[in-house]
């Protein structure tokens, strides 16, 4: 059976930028997935492809679910990848949305299929989203670290770069392979608290859509991702102050990271910059702002 499942053709693209999360080892907090889930469902995004699971998915490790049909019938459900398309008239691009479980095995030939779908469906941009644990405080401004294919589009976005060597997941291969193939592509990371790690956190997903916002002229309204991010903010200052080993650990962070961004080169943008976004913005609230 091919491992491409078309349900439509999304023909007419403009300029199209396939964003990419997966969920597991590289979606600390459920941020990754939840930011491109956020974005995908504001644009209406609608899916038109699934890729079958069976050649990628060790089923002992990532399992089908049972699930009850009309309380009679019960209905497997597969682990899968799916891939949705967003038109977005008043931006410069439309997107499409590539988001699942990070795949078992075979990650060269998964990567290979995405590389044929971005030739395929005239992709100009690939943007990969993750999360990772780091020492950083809850109660400050999520770090967002990342790379790019092109050096001037990490300073524009204003990235911190990242000298990270290690392991890695999907989210790393499928970046290198698309640069490989000669497609521009960024990869943008958020930080997240690891001591509290096992909570989802709507903060780093909220900053991992504003990166993306810059990135691909894209604007999204973001209302319910903000209050969630400040309910989470309270949430946890409420449980850290409950511990006074916890709360001295995180206050070390806190000055740990004061020191950090008074020691950073942090550059204003531009007048023509901040003028340019504007304009985005506007362009795409539409007559009714």
């Amino acid at each position: 059976m091919p491992p491409l499942r078309w349900e439509s053709r999304p023909d007419g693209l403009r300029a199209p930028a396939l964003v990419c999360a997966f969920r597991g080892w590289n979606d600390a907090g459920d941020a990754a997935s939840a930011a491109l889930g956020y974005v995908a469902t504001a644009l209406g995004a609608e899916r038109f492809l699934t890729i079958d699971p069976e050649e990628f998915y060790d089923f002992q490790a990532t399992r089908p679910k049972v699930k009850l049909v009309e309380g009679r019938h019960r209905e497997i459900e597969w682990p899968e990848i799916e891939l949705l398309a967003a038109r977005v008239p008043r931006a410069p691009r439309d997107l499409i949305f590539l988001q699942g479980p990070e795949p078992s095995m075979r990650w060269r030939t998964f990567t290979e299929l995405v590389c044929e779908l971005c030739d395929v469906l005239g992709v100009q941009l690939v943007v990969t989203m993750g999360a990772l644990l780091a020492d950083v405080p809850h109660s400050h401004a999520v770090p967002i670290v990342g790379m790019a294919s092109d050096e001037s589009l990490v300073q524009r976005l204003g990235l911190a770069p990242t000298n990270y060597e290690g392991p890695t997941g999907i989210t790393g291969v499928v970046h290198g392979a698309v640069a490989e193939a000669g497609v521009p592509c960024a990869s943008l990371w958020a930080s997240v608290p690891h001591y509290v790690a096992a909570a989802p956190n709507p903060k780093a997903a909220l900053a991992l859509v504003r990166k993306l916002e810059t990135l691909v002229g894209v604007t999204i309204d973001a209302g319910e991702l903000e209050d969630a991010a400040s309910d989470y903010d309270r949430q946890v200052s409420l449980a850290v102050q409950s511990d006074p080993e916890v709360q001295a650990f995180v206050e070390r962070l806190e000055q740990a990271a004061i020191e950090d961004e008074e020691e950073a080169d942090l550059d204003l943008p531009s007048g023509d910059v901040l003028a340019r976004e504007f304009q985005r913005f506007l362009r795409q609230r539409g007559p009714d702002l």
